[in-house]
């Protein structure tokens, strides 16, 4: 059975996930915030498998309140759920240490999908939705070098990857999927996979989305 926490301030909005989410048998509601402080101290209490968290909420926003449950070392998975075309902060959510993100108008399939792959410890976003995220938030990332080189090695968490785990993290910040990586380098996918799975413990990354924010940050990968 899959926990499931819901953070968002509109009443409806969370009567209609919680409608939705008791609808299945392999999932069930723990409880529900307004708002980021709620949030916080709800999952504190009932550490769910994973929370759905709106980013505009007053007082403690979503970012917010996804930092600090991060940072507390919560199990607590975040999937941020918000309007796309209209939020400017879902990359700030990720960048937080959410898991992915969903729009709110996705339909009920992938909301339900989506939070079964992050409590699987898996991303929700897709590679290409990815991509397409950072590439349209490029202007919260570091300034790139003058020169346009790629990451320093002297950043630890990169120098700590071996020259084809390196090679991996790359195509993965450039939304390349792991059937893609295998046929591109001609491995199997359980080769791809352990290798992803390695790129996560050495760099310190949660999921796939930390990983890309990882390449973003670290200038392995540059946005068109």
């Amino acid at each position: 059975m899959t926990t499931v926490l819901i953070a968002d301030d509109q009443p409806m909005q969370r009567f209609g996930f919680r409608m939705l989410l008791e609808s299945q048998d392999d999932m069930t509601v723990v409880g529900e915030a307004g708002n980021g402080t709620e949030a916080v101290n709800l999952i504190a209490h009932h550490q769910p498998d994973v929370a759905l968290m709106d980013i505009r909420m007053p007082g403690l926003d979503g970012i917010e309140a996804t930092r600090r449950i991060i940072r507390s070392g919560s199990r607590t998975r975040i999937l941020i759920v918000t309007t796309f075309d209209l939020d400017a902060y879902a990359y700030d959510g990720l960048r937080a240490g959410a898991s992915g993100f969903l729009v709110k108008d996705a339909l009920p399939e992938e909301l339900l999908s989506g939070i079964r792959a992050v409590a699987a410890g898996d991303a929700v976003v897709a590679p290409s939705l990815t991509r397409r995220l950072l590439v349209a938030y490029a202007h919260h990332l570091p300034t790139a070098p003058e020169s346009g080189a790629p990451a320093a090695p002297s950043d630890p968490r990169i120098a700590a990857l071996t020259d084809r785990e390196r090679e991996i993290l790359t195509v993965i910040g450039q939304g390349w999927s792991n059937t893609e990586i295998a046929a591109r380098f001609h491995l199997a996918e359980s080769t791809v996979k352990t290798h992803v799975t390695r790129i996560l413990a050495k760099t310190g990354s949660r999921d796939r989305v930390q990983a890309v924010i990882l390449a973003y940050d670290s200038r392995l990968v540059t946005p068109a």
